[in-house]
């Protein structure tokens, strides 16, 4: 095999399947890319068996054929180099030369017929959604996505496209982040789990597509946008049913500004070390909004904010990690933090829209 690729391309090409390399040192023809030409495009794909990731670009195609590279080498090689064209040229022998300019590396290759086939994947339900608008909620609701392999459904977000409404859900049983949006021209209804990992990976490689298309098959879903195909496995089981979850009313509701409350929490959680919670207090009487948080040994923090109360004075405290990642995702100039009781979740939405809802477990205040 041997092809000529534009640098920018290449690299466009290898850091979006790099997105499917395994880590795992048992196979190790999962740690590589797998390279073939067809036609005059080069097809590049690589999985590590719970996703895969197949893309191609346009080449020169000198003499065709199929390989598989060190993914991550050929990566970090490609990124060095200038930007001009960049010739791979695989021998018989096993070993592959990478040209660019004055530069020369040859790297050893891996069986490319040891290399697993690009799943097939027939869809029984396919929706369109915009790419823009598909990060955005993606993002959102991510931060709360648990990093517990031992509850595998709270490690996906839940999708649910329902008569033209994008909603996903994600939480790790100390936080729900719910947030829904009116997507036009969308038809097909699903409902499914996602790995949180894998909605991330095609939120961040599929920045300059218009739309990406979501096929979804009993055990699989399809990612397709502009020449790439992202395939991950579906998370089964039952999602917790957050409905129930969320308050129907509160004692309390406090609107305030959020760019305001987010640099005023990330001052006072300095002080908020390791396992210290921050305290909110509200009075009413008073419209302010006072953040607190004390550690032993270490010193405290309190710093008052303006806002506009409604209901009766109350002392809650919060993990000041998770509050911060709740303010940073919410959209909107100002935010409303509803809460109940100390003991009962707090809820930050958008004061002058709907559709955004973190709900966040109180910490006990000693």
């Amino acid at each position: 095999m041997k092809v000529s690729i534009a640098r920018g391309e290449l690299l466009d090409a290898l850091s979006t399947v790099s997105k499917g390399l395994s880590s795992r040192t048992t196979l190790p023809i999962l740690s590589g890319i797998h390279i073939a030409t067809k036609g005059d495009m080069v097809v590049f794909q690589a999985t590590d068996l719970e996703i895969s990731i197949k893309t191609s670009c346009k080449a020169r195609i000198d003499e065709p054929g199929q390989a598989v590279l060190s993914g991550r080498l050929l990566t970090d090689i490609v990124r060095s180099l200038p930007e001009a064209a960049v010739t791979l040229e695989v021998s018989a022998g096993g070993s592959a030369l990478v040209t660019c300019g004055q530069s020369k590396f040859t790297m050893k290759t891996l069986p490319a017929d040891d290399y697993p086939k690009f799943p097939e994947v027939d869809p029984s339900t396919t929706v369109s959604l915009p790419t823009e608008t598909f990060s955005r909620v993606v993002h959102q609701v991510s931060k709360a996505v648990s990093k517990d392999e031992t509850r595998p459904i709270l490690t996906g977000i839940l999708v649910v496209v329902d008569s033209g409404i994008l909603r996903m859900v994600a939480t790790d049983s100390y936080r729900l982040c719910v947030r829904e949006v009116a997507v036009e021209g969308m038809s097909g209804d699903i409902e499914l789990v996602i790995p949180g990992k894998a909605l991330e990976d095609v939120a961040k490689i599929a920045g300059a597509a218009e739309s990406i298309s979501l096929g979804v098959s009993e055990n699989q879903v399809v990612f397709t946008f502009g020449d790439t195909t992202f395939i991950s496995r579906r998370i089964e089981g039952s999602f917790p049913n957050y409905r129930q979850l969320l308050p129907k009313e509160h004692a309390t509701r406090v609107i305030i500004d959020r760019a305001e409350l987010l640099e005023a929490v990330k001052r006072v959680s300095l002080m908020a070390q390791h396992s210290t919670p921050l305290r909110i207090s509200v009075s009413t009487a008073e419209h302010t909004l006072t953040l607190s948080a004390a550690a032993q040994d270490v010193g405290e923090a309190t710093e008052d904010l303006q806002v506009t109360p409604e209901g009766e004075d109350i002392e809650i405290a919060f993990n000041h990690a998770y509050l911060v990642d709740g303010v940073q995702v919410a959209e909107g100039d100002t935010i409303a933090l509803e809460i109940t009781s100390p003991l009962k979740p707090g809820v930050l939405k958008p004061a002058d829209g709907d559709g955004f809802t973190y709900l966040l477990m109180p910490v006990r205040l000693g």
